[in-house]
């Protein structure tokens, strides 16, 4: 039963600020700091990688190169599935302590590494953290944030992977003047730092109120809607409309459960949660395999080919590309609510697949010549071909796949979606130091034929999702919304008009 109105908050705690644009800066804050930290991790990474004194401590050749930077993808392959339990159990908060303190024991034991051995542990420790927060925070933030700003929110999200980017290719840069070990041990202290900062802001955000609705704690999850939307007062229309929608809707999906649990596997044999995972598994292949974890992880390699060998150079070259794709990044996420999901993924990965070809066609005329010219060319191409992909792919991978999995989907659906990443990004790592060591120029080639199929899969599967709540959003998708109240939007826009004591007593 719905719980009676109220003006004055009895069970959302003390700490959670009733501001609803404070509430909303503190989320956007805690879920920043968490990707900042893997955003860190994996530009860290790709900074190590051009440092000799990081390569002679390990005695690295390509294969174990590829070995010790693709490990955290495996860490975050297995980290997926339990990652959604924990959520689903437990609550989404407790699922992002898990991934803040897994990432602080295995960045102090980073920086202590002795041996390859300790510091591989490490790195996949760091993966099973990073993987839990990849999945739960983004649908923490889709199931808390205001409707209207829930693209720009986890939008940002994701920018601020760029940011850790940003931050750890400095540190990089600077800490490569040192001749010791503490080049490149240094960095992961930050990365420790980090997360210290997430885990301490986490009492300060609510729970997701569809978690405590699922959980049968509504008075509180009217509250902590009440808190994101109308500082704090419950009888409005707007708390009202989507705390029906998500009471309705989640008693829905309750209705396809067996033996009293959660309707996971019997929801994959409808029609809408096929057509749910076909965008996720779409999304994954966009995100992995489009020709961005080379830029990623071995800008150094690719530099190199292109005909710049001087490792100062290459170091500052990545601060500038960082930099670079961060602007980029908030300038697609400051469009994804007006222009659209799909529309944003089309001309992302159209102009991705341009710039791989022009890529792969400047390093073969110029990656071994000391054409000044051409060699600028080729640098300008990479920086073109990330920024195409972090305009579109970077706010689309953390705002899109939350909102097309509805609630009995989202936890283990966001594990599944981390592990199929995982387990491209973990090929893809492998494999692109060795085919640029072999092939040179040609996997560029062979990736942008690839990306022409990505274009085809975005326009045939992905569906608009900007303007709906979560819950709205299974009209999109299902062909039906699971509940009889009016969308928000309208509600919204002035074109119906409905009063809380009608919403209450539905």
């Amino acid at each position: 039963m719905p719980p009676e109105a109220s003006n004055q908050a009895t069970h959302l705690s003390p700490r959670v600020t009733r501001n609803s644009k404070g509430l909303l800066a503190l989320i956007i804050l805690t879920a920043m700091l968490s990707c900042t930290t893997q955003g860190y991790d994996c530009s860290m990474m790709n900074g190590l990688n051009i440092l000799e004194t990081y390569t002679n401590y390990f005695h690295l050749n390509t294969v174990t190169t590829a070995l010790n930077t693709s490990i955290v993808w495996m860490g975050q392959f297995f980290a997926g599935p339990p990652g959604g339990w924990v959520a689903d159990r437990y609550g989404r908060k407790w699922a992002m302590f898990f991934a803040a303190m897994t990432n602080i024991i295995a960045a102090t034991l980073q920086t202590a590494s002795q041996n390859m051995a300790m510091f591989i542990i490490s790195r996949f420790l760091i993966g099973i953290g990073s993987g839990v927060a990849f999945a739960q925070v983004p649908g923490y933030v889709s199931e808390v944030a205001a409707w209207k700003r829930r693209g720009l929110t986890n939008g940002l999200f994701n920018c601020s992977y760029l940011i850790g980017g940003l931050i750890a290719a400095g540190i990089t840069w600077r800490m490569a003047k040192l001749d010791s070990t503490w080049t490149w041990r240094g960095p992961s202290i930050v990365q420790a730092f980090l997360s210290a900062m997430c885990m301490a802001l986490l009492p300060f955000i609510p729970e997701s109120p569809r978690w405590l609705i699922s959980r049968g704690r509504s008075d509180e999850a009217l509250e902590v809607l009440a808190a994101a939307h109308t500082n704090g007062e419950v009888d409005d229309p707007t708390v009202w409309i989507q705390y029906r929608e998500i009471l309705d809707t989640i008693e829905f999906e309750r209705s396809f459960a067996q033996d009293g649990q959660k309707a996971f596997w019997n929801l994959l044999k409808t029609r809408g949660a096929r057509r749910r995972l076909m965008i996720i598994l779409t999304l994954s292949c966009v995100s992995m395999l489009s020709g961005n974890n080379i830029v990623t992880f071995y800008t150094g390699q690719m530099l190199t080919n292109a005909g710049i060998t001087d490792t100062d150079t290459q170091l500052q070259i990545n601060i500038y590309l960082n930099l670079f794709s961060f602007v980029v990044a908030v300038a697609g996420t400051l469009l994804i609510d007006s222009l659209g999901r799909k529309p944003l993924g089309l001309i992302s990965m159209t102009l991705m697949t341009a710039f791989m070809f022009i890529l792969g066609a400047l390093t073969k005329l110029y990656g071994a010549s000391s054409n000044k010219s051409g060699i600028y060319g080729t640098v300008a191409s990479i920086f073109l071909f990330n920024g195409a992909y972090c305009f579109g792919m970077t706010p689309l991978n953390t705002a899109y796949s939350p909102e097309v999995l509805n609630y009995s989907l989202r936890a283990q659906g966001l594990g599944f979606f981390t592990t199929v990443q995982s387990g491209l990004g973990l090929m893809v790592t492998m494999a692109f130091p060795i085919a640029l060591a072999k092939i040179g120029w040609k996997t560029y080639i062979i990736n942008g034929a690839w990306d022409i199929l990505q274009i085809a899969m975005i326009a045939y599967y992905w569906v608009e999702t900007k303007g709906r709540t979560m819950e709205e959003i299974d009209e999109v998708i299902d062909g039906e919304k699971h509940s009889a109240v009016p969308d928000l939007r309208d509600v919204d826009a002035g074109k119906v008009d409905i009063e809380v004591h009608v919403l209450r007593e539905l």
